[in-house]
């Protein structure tokens, strides 16, 4: 019974790590995408609550979380600088 604890604990573990990843990714696209069509007191509003969010999460969540959440919102605002494909790229693809 013990052995069967440890396996549901690292996929406990591995399912809130990939929770965190997907919650951070989400949070920071929508961050960037209402942050780009909004007016400036809704702009530093978004700020406050994405980096306030981030901070929270360092405080109370595991470093694992925190550190998921962070790679997530990392990723999001990598996808969202990279240059916008054309359509003659995509063609000669």
């Amino acid at each position: 019974m013990g052995d069967f604890m440890l396996i549901l604990g690292i996929l406990g573990n591995l399912v809130r790590a990939i929770g965190f990843l997907v919650f951070g990714f989400g949070i920071a696209r929508f961050t960037l995408d209402a942050y780009n069509k909004a007016n400036w007191q809704l702009q530093i509003a978004l700020a406050l609550g994405f980096f306030g969010l981030l901070i929270g999460l360092t405080n109370f969540a595991t470093p694992g979380s925190s550190g998921m959440y962070a790679l997530g919102a990392g990723v999001a605002l990598i996808m969202n600088m990279m240059p916008k494909k054309t359509g003659d790229e995509e063609e000669k693809k």
